[in-house]
């Protein structure tokens, strides 16, 4: 359990680190940038071409060897609960280094997602066995093409509004992450390349990152990553318990419903109050910009 938890703390500190150093290379790029088949290759190319995207890279690479342990040890909503501190890190440092700036209820929010995700930890019990499930495998395959067609749809967009949509879309493809990984074959090397999971695993981890880079680019680094974290820590979770047989601790499922149920509202108020403030900062901008010569 210990070294479990310590492999997740550890891979929020790199994954909010790799946040920022991924918002400053995403930022570099045209923010025309689409989910577009036919744009994709282009794009992905842009962004290794940035040093910091490739920072960001490198310190995910290792953020998810460090997941990955604690997937395998712990139940998934305690797993994803140890990631959702990596939302701490990214908001201090969006402050000092992206001239971010929350306020009271923003930070009050960031707080809330924590001690909601916190409750979630101390909710925890015993991870189920992780084993082949079917209906499960075929949902996730079906959530990924349906997460890639949205995603398409939303990048059109320049919006505040589609900073949050695509970071949510984000959260669902490294939801996909973990549960792919809960449910990966222990048994032979021919069993684990003949697993579906053992291809939406990538599949899902490179799709949530490239719909996160793009929504970096639309907004703030706090509205793009709290519906992310909220959602890769929460679809997981309930995955979890529900279907692989993940236990609460006795006496303690109120905590966990109120874990998340606060996890949300902090969420959706942070969301809220950052789309409005990036909306107003669009206006400001339009009304400072100098007209243009009369056509006349």
């Amino acid at each position: 359990m210990l070294l479990g938890l310590g492999a997740a703390l550890g891979a929020a500190v790199l994954f909010g680190v790799a946040a920022i150093l991924q918002a400053v290379g995403s930022r570099k790029v045209p923010t025309g940038s689409e989910l577009d088949p036919r744009r994709l290759a282009g794009f992905v190319i842009a962004l290794l071409k940035q040093p910091a995207f490739l920072a960001a890279l490198v310190l995910n690479l290792v953020g998810f060897g460090l997941h990955f342990v604690a997937l395998r040890l712990l139940p998934l909503y305690l797993a994803q609960a140890g990631i959702a501190a990596s939302l701490v890190v990214t908001a201090l440092l969006a402050t000092r280094l992206m001239a971010d700036q929350l306020s009271a209820i923003e930070w009050s929010a960031v707080v809330a997602v924590c001690v909601g995700l916190g409750a979630l930890a101390v909710s925890s019990g015993d991870a189920g066995e992780a084993a082949r499930h079917h209906g499960l495998t075929i949902g996730l395959i079906v959530g990924l093409v349906a997460i890639a067609v949205i995603g398409a749809v939303v990048s059109r967009s320049q919006h505040a509004s589609a900073t949050a949509v695509l970071g949510l879309l984000a959260g669902l493809g490294y939801a996909g992450v973990a549960i792919s990984a809960r449910m990966l074959d222990d048994g032979s090397l021919g069993a684990l390349l003949g697993s579906p999971t053992t291809y939406t695993l990538p599949v899902s981890g490179g799709l949530a990152f490239v719909l996160y880079s793009l929504a970096l680019q639309r907004g703030s680094v706090t509205l793009a990553t709290t519906p992310m974290i909220a959602l890769q820590t929460i679809a997981p979770a309930a995955v979890g318990v529900f279907v692989l047989d993940d236990a609460v601790r006795s006496g303690w499922g109120l905590a966990a419903i109120g874990g998340f149920v606060l996890t949300a509202i902090g969420a959706l108020i942070l969301v809220r109050f950052e789309s409005v403030k990036d909306t107003s900062e669009s206006a400001t901008s339009t009304e400072a910009r100098p007209a243009g010569p009369d056509p006349r």
